[in-house]
């Protein structure tokens, strides 16, 4: 049974302004939508187009389409971790559709996990690249590969200072 705390008008205030990210969560929720939209658009593409497309086109379209796959994992993890996190409990507790990694997340696992899927969609752009290597130049190639580099060293600073500081310990709910 849980007890009613009363808190002091400013902590209240304080404490409540969290309900202010609201907004920024629907929004997130708005432009996974957009998300599905694209990936049925650029599927229909695919299959109308098959028939006329070599094998480089096809693999570069259902990279594209693994691209879009990944940043709507991100939003997920977003939307659903960031509010879990810094918003409210959602109460999934013995949901069975509740995510594994929901019943340990705090905002240090959060960012580690967000570099995590950066670098996979880093890594998608870039096999992209590399595919269509032949139609960019050295300077192109050269940006992106450092762009990406610059990714994994920064989730790997992320997760290393997060075990230094031994803040990655699992919080119940």
């Amino acid at each position: 049974m849980k007890t009613s705390i009363k808190l002091k008008p400013l902590s209240a205030v304080l404490f409540g302004s969290r309900w202010l990210q609201m907004p920024l969560y629907l929004g997130l929720i708005v432009a996974q939508a957009v998300y599905v939209y694209l990936f049925w658009v650029e599927l229909g593409h695919l299959v109308s187009e098959t028939p006329t497309l070599t094998e480089e086109k096809i693999m570069l379209s259902v990279l594209g389409l693994i691209d879009v796959v990944m940043i709507s994992n991100l939003l997920i993890m977003v939307i659903v971790g960031g509010f879990e996190t810094f918003v409210s409990r959602l109460g999934l507790k013995g949901h069975p559709d509740e995510p594994d990694w929901l019943s340990h997340v705090n905002a240090n696992i959060l960012k580690v996990k967000l570099a995590t899927a950066i670098i996979g969609i880093s890594s998608i752009h870039l096999l992209k690249t590399f595919i269509n290597a032949h139609n960019l130049d050295e300077k192109t190639l050269l940006w992106q590969v450092l762009i990406h580099l610059s990714f994994v060293i920064s989730a790997v600073g992320i997760a290393a200072i997060d075990r230094i500081m031994g803040t990655t310990k699992t919080s119940e709910h």
